[in-house]
């Protein structure tokens, strides 16, 4: 089955292109999805998260508290780097499980970090969803109420746009409505479709 690993900046429309991915019957396998599988209460992750941060990353009820971690590796890039060489090579490994199982003649699997990681994710193309820095900030901003100061602070712990740009195949540069994100994922469909049904 043909792979394409869909990644982008936050806040640059992936959630946008992978629902468009799903309507159209692609099978889509999403990483921050399963990362929020893998931190569940039991679940071995969560137990070494614990582990490496201390139980203050945890909620009263004893769930992960991705507002507490979200701030704490933010500002500590070698604790960004801890969280990631727990959560990643498990992500991988949930992901090539659910990969086997899917049907059909492509798979699109969200990798936001892809750029960032140092694993091999076994995808055949990469597709970029793209958007100027400005953009994604006032997204950003507006999405989640937080302040330009913290804005810039997550897309400085990000690859750079340039970095992205130099592992991928394919390019949607969004910066328009969303049915032009649309239509370009659609022409790509067409693309992988016959790719797919080629791909050994």
């Amino acid at each position: 089955m043909l792979k394409v690993a869909l990644t982008g900046g936050i806040a640059s429309g992936k959630s946008l292109a992978s629902e468009h991915f799903a309507s159209l019957g692609v099978p889509v396998i999403d990483a921050d999805q399963v990362a929020r599988e893998l931190v569940e209460p039991g679940r071995p992750a969560l137990a070494a998260i614990v582990e490496h941060f201390g139980p203050a990353i945890l909620t009263a009820d004893g769930t992960l508290d991705r507002r507490a971690l979200r701030q704490r590796i933010f500002a500590d890039a070698e604790a960004r780097r801890a969280l990631e060489a727990i959560l990643h090579p498990a992500i991988r490994q949930r992901m090539q499980e659910l990969a086997e199982a899917a049907h059909g003649p492509y798979l699109v699997q969200v990798i936001p970090l892809l750029a960032e990681s140092d694993l091999d994710w076994d995808q055949d193309r990469v597709l970029l969803i793209d958007c100027p820095e400005t953009l994604q900030r006032q997204r950003l901003m507006a999405r989640d109420g937080c302040s330009a100061e913290q804005a810039e602070a997550i897309l400085a712990s990000q690859a750079t746009r340039e970095q992205r740009r130099c592992i991928a195949d394919d390019i949607l540069v969004n910066d328009g409505d969303t049915r032009t994100l649309q239509q370009g994922i659609e022409t790509l469909h067409a693309r992988y479709l016959e790719a797919g049904s080629s791909h050994d």
